[in-house]
């Protein structure tokens, strides 16, 4: 077990130990030129390392005091470390282990379960009064002013500056359950900012709610917390959930919130930096985007609600959090692999025939999804397909593969290797309707469009193969034994 970070600067440092960070003298506009150094670095081998730019240039031509740290969570290695574990499976076991709470037999049994309990209830966040670190420095009235913010430019055909890696904090209004969501939000001018609520978010029904009362929405936008809690913000949680709950789960540690100053809303103690204002229902809409957005394409500008700063709160010496999305692979491809790993537990709590699952980083998360299952009757394939498809953010999931437990779908060229060598096209494909991402651009309507289900499984005789299977090849075990002896003498390696 690693260490728990429990700030953005507890990580950076962290990574430098591990020989992982590259700090960055040369002043680099964040118009543009920081996008340009960070997704070559992204392409390199293993996702390349995280960067810290020291002297961010501002569009007025002066250099920042503010540090701006990209792609931290971009590596296999720099994604487990900053949730605390050895490999990101090890939180999934901790699932599967919570989920299989049978009461055991006998006194004994029973205290053994206590362990598992008390866990749990270590989770919640605590609330702290007094001075808290993310409000050291205060800006309010005629001192904000967001363009003294390193916020990033990231390709050019963008709507504007974008602050991209953020913990936007909302809350049920009805029954006062907090949301923590990861939203993209574009500068709009010193003092207000674009929130894009895409419609199957949750910060989006929140804001409905309140604007159907005629309300005014309080909301705050967290840059740069513990690891843990601005990993949380981008898991797909269920509305009822909350993500700094599930960031103590992750952590094994309370996250630490302080009351916002402006609104009442409860923010990371430790973060960087905290945005706070409001949306106010009454006024129209503003055009926010285009943005160069994760499938590797410009989404189209659209509209959303404008948030009107009240406050900005900082640390002092504190250090701005970005990330960039484009063309695949990049930092994003690491959180989204996170998810992945870790909520795998929860697919198979319904669908215990799931093996495995995995999005790779070409499929941009919902464009491609292969799953290995454990096959014993006919039409089992087409019965997961159809689970998945009704399955949270899963329903958004444009192409579903199906293969044997044996075939390894972390493995791409493994898996489409069995794929394309298992399936009659036309017998074994099928096609549905259902809900799309909101940024797949071919889909037919806005957010809705068809689905692609592949079979790849090994046919039974019910589902009209009567030929028979053939046999995948492989070397015996005695002679690959005889060669894995003789194999430090040849000179292979």
């Amino acid at each position: 077990m690693t260490e728990t970070l429990d700030t953005l600067q507890e990580f950076i440092a962290a990574i430098e130990r591990m020989g992982e960070l590259k700090r960055i003298t040369e002043p680099v506009s964040v118009h543009l030129e920081m996008c340009e150094i960070a997704d070559r670095v992204m392409k390199m081998p293993g996702g390349g390392p995280a960067l810290l730019f020291e002297k961010p240039v501002l569009r007025d031509g002066s250099v920042s005091k503010v540090p701006v740290a990209i792609n931290l969570f971009g590596s296999m290695t720099r994604m487990a470390m900053s949730l605390g574990v050895e490999k990101l499976d090890d939180h999934g076991d901790r699932i599967t282990r919570l989920l299989d709470l049978k009461v055991p037999e006998g006194f004994l049994g029973k205290l053994q379960l206590l362990p598992r309990l008390l866990e749990v209830a270590k989770f919640p966040p605590r609330t702290q009064s007094g001075p808290a670190a993310c409000q050291e420095i205060v800006w309010q009235g005629s001192d904000i002013d967001l363009d003294k913010l390193p916020v990033l430019t990231t390709w050019p055909e963008d709507g504007g500056p974008f602050l991209t890696m953020t913990a936007v904090v909302s809350k049920d209004p009805a029954r006062g359950i907090r949301n923590v969501g990861m939203y993209r939000v574009q500068q709009m001018s010193k003092n207000t900012v674009a929130m894009h609520w895409q419609r199957h978010k949750t910060g989006a029904a929140h804001f409905a709610e309140m604007a159907a009362k005629g309300e005014r929405m309080p909301v705050c936008i967290v840059i740069g917390s513990d690891p843990a809690s601005m990993y949380s913000a981008s898991a797909p949680l269920p509305p009822n959930i909350d993500e700094f709950i599930f960031a103590g789960f992750l952590r094994k540690k309370p996250v630490k919130l302080v009351k916002a100053l402006t609104c009442d809303l409860e923010v990371p103690a430790d973060a960087e930096i905290v945005i706070e204002g409001f949306i106010d229902p009454k006024e129209p809409l503003v055009t926010e985007g285009p943005f160069g957005d994760h499938t590797g394409y410009y989404s189209e500008a659209d509209l959303y609600p404008l948030v009107h700063v009240t406050a900005v709160t900082m640390r002092k010496n504190a250090v701005y959090c970005a990330t960039i999305v484009g063309r695949p692979p990049m930092e994003d491809f690491y959180l989204g692999h996170a998810t992945e790993r870790i909520f795998l537990p929860l697919l198979k709590l319904t669908n215990h025939e799931i093996v495995d699952y995995h999005m790779p980083a070409e499929g941009v998360f919902h464009n491609l999804v292969f799953v290995s299952i454990r096959k014993t009757y006919p039409g089992q394939a087409w019965k997961v397909m159809n689970a998945l498809w009704g399955a949270g953010l899963m329903s958004l999931a444009k192409v579903l593969v199906v293969v044997d437990d044996w075939v390894d779908v972390r493995n791409v060229q493994e898996a489409w290797w069995v794929a394309l060598n298992n399936i009659d096209p036309e017998r074994d494909t099928r096609f549905t309707m259902g809900p799309m991402d909101v940024l797949d651009h071919s889909s037919r309507a806005f957010t809705y469009g068809s689905k692609m289900g592949i079979d790849a499984t090994k046919k039974m005789p019910e589902e009209g193969f009567t030929r028979d299977w053939p046999t995948v090849i492989t070397m015996d075990d005695a002679t690959k034994a005889k060669v894995d002896a003789m194999w430090p003498r040849l000179g292979l390696t």
